[in-house]
């Protein structure tokens, strides 16, 4: 009795912490094991509220501002894709993922530098962030962490934002990226002293099982 009683306990406290974003059942499982992917449903506010745009907590930090934005289209690449949740995560100024205070779920891997966004009726997204720094002592580029979830589909990764420019975007590193939803490749142009880059992203493309 003790048992179950713990097990029911467990499991509400679970449910709690992902609220209410759990998708009870994709219709259709694609994009192959995606190990930190269910921390899309962290969302502090619901799938349902979310809006098209968000500003992640670094954004008033020293360092150099930027928007990123773009439009996600369905698998023919021609219409938009509305209600379409996307997750971003990366490094702060110092190249590493750091949680905040109190964190808990995958912030504590993620870092407190994260985000969430659902596509308009026009397939829009916008994110405000720092530019993120790169890992210390490491010749991997400066990235952006990206995951989505469709209405009908279990959540799945694309290909990390990247920056052109970046020392370590060689050719073998151009290579090496898969094109899930399309190149993740950016250029960005400096206006006002702001960084802006765009990104359009395109459904299943190269993507497992869609």
């Amino acid at each position: 009795m003790i048992l179950t009683i713990t097990s029911i306990i467990l499991l509400q406290m679970t449910g709690c912490s992902q609220g209410n974003n759990k998708s009870t059942g994709a219709s259709k499982h694609v994009g192959g094991p995606c190990e930190g992917c269910e921390a899309i449903f962290e969302s502090p506010i619901p799938f349902k509220q979310l809006k098209s745009f968000d500003t992640l907590p670094d954004f008033n930090e020293p360092g150099p501002k930027m928007e990123i934005s773009g439009t996600v289209y369905q698998r023919e690449g021609k219409i938009p894709a509305q209600d379409v949740v996307i997750y971003v995560y990366h490094t702060d100024q110092t190249g590493h993922y750091t949680p905040g205070p109190n964190a808990r779920g995958w912030e504590k891997r993620n870092g407190r530098i994260r985000g969430w966004m659902k596509t308009d009726k026009n397939g829009f997204y916008r994110f405000y962030t720092l530019k993120p720094a790169q890992y210390p002592n490491t010749n991997i580029p400066a990235h952006i962490h990206i995951v989505i979830k469709e209405p009908d589909k279990n959540e799945y990764y694309i290909d990390e934002f990247l920056f052109e420019g970046d020392a370590f975007l060689t050719a073998s590193e151009r290579d090496r990226q898969e094109k899930r939803g399309g190149s993740g490749i950016i250029s960005l142009r400096n206006s006002s002293g702001m960084l802006h880059g765009t990104r359009n992203i395109i459904l299943g493309l190269n993507i497992a099982g869609y």
